[in-house]
């Protein structure tokens, strides 16, 4: 089983990869670590939620459902992973939203 700094390093490589813009699946992340069989990646979808809620609290990535950045605290069913950026500026409280194309 990968260790936590394992899955946070495979999800941050999968969103860079995927690019600004663009979203990955927590299934993308299990299945790098755990392999194309259920019985490798499915025991993995809890830490992957669990590394990418944490990444989330950081501002390295944001969660989205349905499109829109979610609670980390408090979501549920499916959502996407996409690479956050940071706003900076006047009138910005430094909002932390899905990186644009």
């Amino acid at each position: 089983m990968p260790n936590t700094d394992d899955i946070e390093a495979t999800l941050l490589k999968l969103v860079t990869e995927r690019g600004p813009g663009k979203t990955i699946s927590p299934t993308d992340v299990a299945r790098a670590l755990g392999g194309d069989h259920p019985d490798g990646w499915g025991p993995l979808m809890q830490p992957v939620r669990r590394a990418a809620v944490r990444l989330m609290k950081t501002g390295r990535i944001v969660l989205l459902r349905k499109g829109r950045p979610v609670d980390p605290e408090d979501f549920r069913g499916v959502y996407r992973i996409a690479l956050a950026e940071m706003e900076e500026g006047p009138g910005s409280n430094s909002d932390v939203r899905p990186a644009s194309q």
